[in-house]
């Protein structure tokens, strides 16, 4: 197990006598126990001004897991959260591995409120809500969830919050250094060094990571920097003031996507040698903290992200049948298409939480506010050049250029009534000002499509959360929270001269709730079972229709149905050395993390059918040891079988429509720890599993995007 540092401080000691003051400074005292329980916790009722009270929340310390950070394993690191779908698309084009639960779409975490301390990471909250980046997890001190009532505190995505947190400096040390090496199959090397330390009123922590990878596939080399640093600055125990910045540098080969056909027949096959990805990414932030007394927090976090995605590749044209290959009429390849996307957002939110005695017991109040802008340039459809290398130069003029605004403001307000010592309850109110904006041109064969539209939307959402504590570390908690996915920028642009979009397109609105059962008892036994109910209502697709005078058919883009995703939820981890030996140094758990998800259409032309990508089960199963020195996880993933689209075809010459099997994947991962180092071993995918998690119709595809089979990994950890 991994070891959890309980850091005491003792303070001085003041003894007054009648003449003088006598002080007398103790040491510090440095207490070190073990983890007792490995795997998922959850928040405190109130943590950082944010109210978790009657919320599903899930809590995971990256440092207890025997997990392959150094490729961030995600289906390893998150695997224990029940119900999480995750689209591994890492190694084909995606700059990180996509995440969802109740049925969701997984694709780059778009149903999900994805942050970073606390701040958002996504390249624009509601307009273009895709996350290229994530933190290396070799950084990660830990990761927080909430599920869809996270939507009051922290905004309307049906799938909640996700958020990683950066380690801190280190306690009581002027400069530590940490490296860790690692290399694996496919060409994997990966080198992360992390400095950090404190003086006087002033700490920082900040790393250096590089990546780079030959592939699973041919045509799938990828090299990335990641980088970050912070500094806080602490004037008093009333204030904290602190800076932080991040950068991602990366280049990708894109392999392509393959038909059913050619995954089967080896599913490690490259129908494109020439397409190339490139996402620079960078977040500056700011935040401030201010405790005026015990019981009053508040805190204001900013951040900007400037960041781009550019493209250059061998368009979806003709799907994956359309193989890359020389003409030979011409003896040249044909020319590539470029895109060039620039992101540009800047967000506040300030919150404001006071605890006050509401008859025998104390209360909460947390509020606040946010209030974001983001700019968003998309440039496509450009005739690239014939050449295999990252080329963005175009012949002619931009096949799109669209300009974006996104503008949000958002109040919000939460209460905890304590009605007792084990009751609570927690209702919220949240309003959403929110403004799109559209300008530019899209052109369609020799016509071009003009866009110009602006959208003012005001939304009211509620909730109530309830929590009764049966015991000192049980509860049963309960929630109703609306939520709504606001029409992004895809959705408002052109896309054919005998095409519309609705005027009254309507954002798509819901709801989620949960009842459930968690706790933890004594130092042996974990567990959290739920049910959920997620209404998702105004799903936005495409149909076809018939003009009323002319009789011409069109294709409109407009709601066309509602889902309902239902299901139950489970964590239990169970300690069995713990169990007959309470204060055993060594540890012996299973875990089972568990989901039956039955997701749906309800009416409209799929009535009936299951939503794309919405596996009905998924279940995780793991055991783990651990002692002083050594600890190890052996985990199985099944995941169950869905659909790439809302017809439910098995078959189709559509890329992204088909059938998504079932699979089975096994991992190893260990450590051995001597004083301060160590040694990492893992095999991920033990069977070489051939699967594929995602079907797709654009990059970074067309078609199936397979799966990693089988990698070994082995690292080196040293502290300084």
């Amino acid at each position: 197990m991994a070891l959890l540092i309980i850091l005491c401080t003792v303070q001085t000691v003041m003894a007054q006598t009648k003449d003088s003051i006598k002080t007398t400074i103790l040491k510090d005292v440095s207490v070190t126990g073990y983890r007792t329980v490995k795997g998922i916790g959850h928040f405190m009722d109130i943590k950082d001004g944010v109210i978790y009270a009657g919320k599903k929340t899930e809590l995971i310390i990256t440092d207890s897991l025997d997990a392959n950070k150094a490729i961030n394993n995600t289906r390893q690191i998150l695997g224990r959260i029940p119900g999480l779908n995750i689209v591994e698309t890492e190694s084909s084009g995606f700059t990180a591995n996509g995440i969802a639960t109740r049925g969701l779409n997984p694709t780059q975490s778009i149903e999900m409120n994805t942050r970073q301390n606390g701040y958002t990471i996504s390249a624009d909250i509601y307009g273009y809500n895709e996350a290229y980046y994530i933190p290396p997890m070799e950084a990660v001190n830990r990761i927080e969830m909430v599920r869809g009532a996270a939507s009051l505190q922290f905004g309307a995505q049906f799938g909640g919050m996700v958020n990683y947190v950066i380690k801190d400096a280190p306690i009581n040390k002027p400069f530590e250094f940490v490296t860790s090496q690692t290399m694996g199959s496919f060409g994997l090397f990966n080198s992360f060094n992390s400095i950090g330390g404190n003086y006087k009123k002033i700490s920082y922590y900040g790393f250096i990571q590089y990546r780079n990878m030959d592939g699973y596939r041919p045509n799938s080399q990828q090299w990335q920097l990641s980088g970050y640093g912070k500094v806080l600055y602490t004037p008093s125990a009333k204030w904290t003031i602190g800076i932080e910045y991040s950068l991602l540098r990366n280049q990708l080969k894109m392999p392509g996507g393959l038909t059913d056909s050619l995954f089967k027949a080896d599913p490690r096959t490259s129908t494109r040698s020439r397409n190339w990805l490139e996402s620079p990414w960078n977040i500056a932030a700011s935040t401030v903290e201010f405790h005026p007394s015990i019981n009053t927090s508040v805190s204001l976090k900013t951040n900007y992200i400037f960041s781009s995605r550019s493209l250059v590749w061998k368009n979806e044209d003709g799907g994956p049948e359309a193989v890359d290959k020389i003409d030979p009429s011409t003896n040249q390849f044909v020319p590539r298409e470029v895109g060039i996307e620039n992101m540009h957002s800047i967000s506040s939110e300030l919150r404001i939480s006071h605890s006050y005695l509401s008859g025998n017991y104390k209360s909460t109040l947390a509020s606040g506010a946010r209030i974001s802008y983001a700019w968003f340039k998309r440039l496509g459809g450009g005739d690239g050049n014939t050449n295999s290398d990252f080329d963005l130069s175009i012949t002619g003029d931009w096949g799109y250029n669209l300009d974006f605004t996104t503008t949000n403001i958002a109040p919000f307000v939460e209460n905890i009534f304590r009605i007792n010592n084990k009751f609570t309850i927690t209702p919220g109110l949240r309003f959403e000002f929110l403004n799109n904006t559209i300008a530019g041109y899209k052109t369609d064969s020799i016509y071009k499509l003009t866009a110009d539209e602006n959208k003012n939307r005001y939304f009211l959402l509620s909730g109530i959360g309830f929590e009764y504590k049966t015991g000192y570390n049980t509860s049963i908690y309960a929630n109703f929270s609306q939520a709504y996915r606001p029409i992004d920028y895809s959705q408002l642009e052109p896309f054919g001269v005998t095409s519309r979009i609705d005027h009254n397109l309507k954002d798509q609105k819901g709801f989620n709730s949960d009842l459930g059962y968690r706790g933890i008892i004594k130092n042996y036994l974990n567990f959290d079972f739920s049910l959920f109910y997620l209404a998702y209502n105004n799903r936005i697709g495409i149909l076809l229709q018939r003009d009323s005078l002319t009789g011409a058919q069109y294709s409109v883009r407009t709601n066309i149905a509602n889902s309902v995703h239902k299901g139950m939820e489970s964590y239990i981890e169970f300690n069995l050395l713990k169990f007959l030996h309470e204060k055993s140094k060594c540890g012996l758990s299973v875990f089972n993390s568990f989901a039956y998800i039955d997701a749906r259409y309800t009416d409209g032309p799929y009535k009936g059918n299951r939503v794309e990508a919405a596996a009905k089960t998924i279940e995780r199963i793991g055991l783990s040891f651990s002692n002083k020195n050594v600890s190890a996880t052996f985990q199985v993933n099944t995941v169950g079988d869905a659909y790439g689209d809302a017809s439910n075809v098995k078959i189709s010459s559509d890329p992204i429509a088909g059938y998504i099997p079932a699979y089975t994947v096994l991992d190893f991962s260990s450590t051995y720890k001597f004083q301060n180092f160590a040694l990492k071993f893992g095999i991920n995918n033990i069977a070489d599993k051939a699967y594929f998690t995602r079907r797709t119709d654009e990059y970074p595809g067309p078609g199936i995007i397979p799966a990693i089979g089988r990698s070994i990994y082995i690292g080196f950890t040293a502290k300084f």
